[in-house]
């Protein structure tokens, strides 16, 4: 099996803009792949336009534009979600697989404000993916086109002379602002609110993304490993998961960093589950879930006590909410979430009052950081993350994002401490060791 860096060439123009479609229909076929063995899919991706969603090995990767959609403001959502509609209701699939992200699939990527920030909507000319014993390739064109052939890509290039730089604030002028939103939250203003910080990274030359993906897939195997339109990074939390009628989404909230010492972060894990502090911010986060999954479900299950979730380099306090949806025929995954965005895990609560609170006090536009992130089929099933442990990388610069969750006894420095932890999935990928 063999491909081009480019990927095979498309007959036909790309669909874009915010509505209207080309012409011809889309062109959709998916055939089982047989001799991949168990090759990394990242393997396979080239150096221009990569796509990428990923867990332990499983997932989809993709590269090309065949469509796409770009939105911004309120509407961000819906106008993708009607632009994604029309698309597949014209689209001529055959898939032989039949399976969660076969056929015709979209990878997404969303702004977390409705001001300022583009979000993007996107549908590659090649898709191959993996789940269990079953991988496959997709092609997807504006007309009939060759069968790609897949060969493992040349390696990616180590980014290199890569220098960290304070973004928006400095850590002090962050922990004041930090102080602040506990001010607020103490005079009764809200309850909770998430802020975050960024990091600029700059290198000698433009990233090669295939690097920083492959390092956080390896070092970060339980995260959904993601890259659409330079956003890259590796997210813990699923925001949602609809997969034939079926609806689930992980809830995290209330960290603690790990110290490498196995009986230690133990002992920590236990501070963290009894810790007052991380089960308020916690609980509000679950609550904001719950809340907006519940006029979709016709059940649902919602734990009444968090695990303990244990990652590389933190710890997290964790609740799976599930569901089984009544409105699949009309709300996709992608309605799903964004009717649960933002969620008190990166905004707050009350939602209003905190988002407010944010673009008041954080200094810094967000732009696709903590904004939904991953993919869904024509039928709307799909998987959307959460764009945390995360980065928007352009060229040869990189920002990096980090978020603490905000509550009436939150300490700054220790709030900084948790942030500067939360940065090292994405800078330990762009090291060049």
């Amino acid at each position: 099996m063999t491909t081009s860096d480019g990927g095979p060439s498309v007959d036909g123009p790309p669909l874009t803009g915010l509505s209207g479609l080309a012409a011809a229909p889309l062109v959709v076929r998916t055939t089982r792949l047989e001799g991949l063995g168990e090759a990394d899919l990242l393997d396979l991706l080239p150096t221009d336009d990569p796509v990428c969603w990923m867990r332990g090995g499983s997932g989809l990767v993709g590269w090309g534009r065949a469509a796409e959609i770009r939105t911004s403001g309120a509407t961000r959502f819906a106008d993708a979600d009607k632009w994604w509609a029309e698309t597949t209701a014209r689209a001529v699939v055959r898939d032989e697989v039949g399976e969660p992200g076969s056929g015709l699939v979209a990878f997404g990527s969303f702004a977390f404000a409705d001001e300022p920030g583009e979000s993007v909507l996107l549908v590659p000319e090649v898709v191959v993916g993996r789940r269990g014993e079953s991988t496959w390739v997709t092609t997807i064109g504006a007309g009939p086109g060759p069968a790609p052939t897949l060969t493992v890509a040349s390696p990616p290039e180590a980014p290199r002379e890569v220098v960290f730089t304070d973004g928006s604030l400095n850590g002090e002028q962050w922990m004041s602002v930090v102080a602040e939103a506990v001010s607020r939250i103490g005079a009764g203003e809200l309850e909770k609110v998430v802020l975050a910080r960024d990091l600029v990274a700059t290198a000698a030359e433009p990233i090669d993304l295939r690097w920083p993906l492959e390092r956080l897939a390896a070092d970060y195997p339980s995260c959904w490993t993601f890259h659409v339109d330079g956003m890259v990074g590796a997210t813990p939390e699923m925001l949602v998961r609809r997969e034939r009628g079926l609806v689930t989404s992980r809830v995290l909230a209330g960290t603690i960093r790990r110290t490498g010492d196995d009986a230690h972060d133990l002992a920590l894990a236990a501070t963290l589950a009894r810790s007052s502090k991380d089960l308020e911010e916690h609980e509000y986060a679950v609550r904001s879930v719950a809340d907006s999954l519940e006029p979709h479900c016709s059940s649902m299950n919602v734990p009444e006590a968090p695990f303990v979730l244990h990652l590389p380099n933190v710890m997290h306090l964790a609740t799976d909410v599930t569901g089984v949806v009544h409105d699949a025929g009309t709300v996709s995954s992608l309605g799903l979430a964004s009717a649960l965005h933002p969620s008190a895990a990166v905004g707050g609560t009350p939602t209003a009052v905190a988002t407010a609170l944010i673009a008041e006090l954080e200094g810094m536009d967000r732009a696709r950081y903590a904004g939904p992130v991953g993919w869904m089929d024509a039928s709307g099933d799909g998987e959307w993350g959460l764009a945390l442990r995360s980065a928007a990388v352009s060229g040869a610069t990189v920002r990096l994002f980090a978020g603490c969750g905000i509550v009436g006894n939150s300490d700054p420095e220790a709030e900084l401490a948790e942030a500067q932890a939360k940065f090292v999935p994405v800078r330990d990928a762009l090291s060049g060791q």
